[in-house]
């Protein structure tokens, strides 16, 4: 992995990662939460070492958080069935499951091993898309339907997962259904960013939640059009951004301008008030 690449997912596991399940306001992930240090920082690691037995050892256990954190998923389903399809629950339900799909390229990539026919340059990218485009993008998307309350904030909150779906699927399918998945991830993250504009920052007076909300969202409305760029290219084979030109704007852009200001931000709303899930329980 490049030193970009494993600085970005290095923030996604040990920063983004915690720092989003506490936004959940879920009392049944504190404790993955809290014991989240002891599979991130081996995680983190093992993205700096060559290749081999000892890299993968410890992305393995990386990936034992992520499962343990994936379980929770079923749990929620069981506990409240009724609520399940509600669009900012199955948000928070890809959230949750999102990181373990990281986690499995991340293991077979620090192993040497392609997986499912994939090279281990696009494993190495699996990495931090599912980390962002998956967990963080869907954690936010939830929360900004939770609180719009809007139809846009329902669509918002469904077609993330959808999109997240679709492109996974479209990795094995071919290139013209990671398009589809595209548009729609790219559909609903502009939705995210204009309910986060016009819904969210315009509700708050401190000004620092302010900036950082006016960030993610003006952030966010360019790197999807890269990542919509480029899926189109790959598809139809005009000229487009490469992956290590994408890694740099897109990949970058989404780590720091959007997750990170969007944790931030939110974690801000969420010390000034009652917790998510206990107002909407």
């Amino acid at each position: 992995m490049s030193v970009l690449v494993n600085s970005i997912v290095m923030l996604g596991m040990l920063v983004v990662v915690p720092a989003g399940l506490r936004l959940t306001g879920a009392a049944e992930l504190d404790r993955i939460r809290r014991l989240w240090p002891l599979f991130a920082v081996p995680g983190a690691v093992s993205l700096w070492l060559p290749r081999g037995t000892a890299a993968t050892a410890l992305a393995v256990c990386y990936a034992l958080g992520t499962v343990l954190l994936a379980m929770h998923a079923p749990y929620r389903l069981l506990r409240s069935p009724s609520r399940s399809a509600a669009p900012a629950e199955m948000a928070l339900l890809t959230a949750l499951v999102a990181p373990s799909v990281a986690a499995l390229a991340l293991v077979a990539e620090r192993s040497g091993h392609p997986l499912f026919g994939f090279g281990l340059g696009i494993l190495a990218l699996t990495v931090p898309h599912f980390h962002f485009a998956g967990f963080a993008a869907a954690l936010v998307a939830g929360l900004v339907c939770r609180v719009s309350g809007s139809g846009a904030g329902r669509f918002a909150a469904l077609s993330v997962p959808l999109g997240t779906l679709l492109v996974l699927i479209g990795y094995f399918i071919g290139d013209w259904a990671e398009l589809a998945g595209a548009a729609v991830l790219t559909a609903g993250m502009w939705t995210v960013a204009v309910l986060t504009w016009w819904s969210v920052r315009t509700g708050q007076r401190d000004r620092v939640t302010r900036t950082l909300l006016a960030v993610s969202s003006a952030v966010l409305a360019v790197t999807m059009v890269l990542a919509l760029s480029w899926a189109l290219g790959e598809a139809t084979g005009i000229p487009h951004p490469s992956l290590a030109w994408m890694a740099a704007t897109h990949g970058l852009g989404n780590a720091l301008g959007f997750a990170l200001c969007s944790v931030l931000a939110w974690q801000r709303l969420h010390d000034r008030t009652d917790p998510v899930e206990s107002r909407t329980a």
